[in-house]
């Protein structure tokens, strides 16, 4: 018993301290990303925002697009393979469109987002931790919330959703052609069935996912960098550490609005 409430007592002290290490991460990095600037007390990096912008969202839309549109093209066969059963092939339109929008096309995003960028954010940081370059920008008088996590938090909460916009298109126009092309769905019935499908409150609730999505990926990579000790070999832990979190909290938050919204 003693063995027992010594382990949950060490793994609640470990959960709490990180709790409250990522609740001052969080305080700080809106401090100086919205409450500074508006006083006068610091101005955004924006060209450096915009590099991060650049580079998770632009450079990740290769892979993100080219797996969505396969993504698409599996949903929509797979679906022809029960529906066709009932002669009802023309809702596979319904089941791509509202499945890219709610759920498929944002997840899909934000987790080839966190192994891209999100990773790499904590390399960058854990290696200017071990190079104690963090320490020489506090030396100099800059906070290094200010310096390097905040550029990065706003390409990043801009990113995710941009890129999803396209993954969304990408997956719906994958389902078309493979009802079109191999299923042997007319187009215009396929199209038509799409937008009837669709509502505002689907593009709703996939963009508001992958904002909280975006933010889950920054603060788990930039919390894992500032975490990482020994060396290369630190970084490396902590990098794939990082990747790991992120993805389950992603699935975390992915749940928690998915029945939100099914409730709304």
């Amino acid at each position: 018993m003693k063995a027992v409430f010594g382990t949950v007592g060490r793994w609640t002290l470990v959960a709490l301290g990180a709790g409250a290490r990522v609740s001052v991460l969080i305080v700080e990095t809106v401090r100086w990303a919205v409450v500074a600037p508006a006083r006068g007390l610091g101005r955004l990096r924006v060209r450096s925002a915009v590099e991060s912008f650049v580079e998770f969202g632009v450079h990740s839309l290769p892979i993100v697009g080219t797996i969505c549109l396969l993504v698409g093209v599996i949903i929509a066969l797979q679906s022809s393979y029960s529906l066709s059963q009932f002669g009802a092939n023309r809702y596979i339109a319904d089941l791509v469109a509202v499945g890219a929008l709610r759920e498929l096309a944002p997840l899909m995003a934000a987790i080839l987002i966190t192994g891209r960028s999100g990773s790499a954010i904590t390399a960058e940081i854990g290696t200017m931790k071990v190079g104690e370059e963090i320490d020489a920008l506090e030396v100099i008088g800059l906070n290094p919330i200010r310096f390097l996590v905040v550029p990065r938090f706003l390409a990043m909460v801009t990113a995710v959703p941009a890129v999803t916009l396209v993954a969304m298109f990408l997956m719906i126009f994958g389902g078309w052609f493979a009802a079109v092309a191999i299923v042997g769905v007319d187009s215009g019935i396929y199209i038509s069935e799409t937008l009837r499908a669709l509502v505002e409150k689907d593009l709703a609730t996939g963009l508001t996912k992958s904002v909280f999505f975006g933010l889950a990926i920054c603060w788990v990579g930039v919390y894992r960098g500032f975490q990482v000790e020994g060396g290369a070999a630190g970084v490396g832990r902590k990098t794939t550490s990082s990747v790991v979190t992120a993805i389950f909290f992603i699935i975390l938050v992915d749940l928690v609005f998915t029945v939100l919204f099914y409730f709304m």
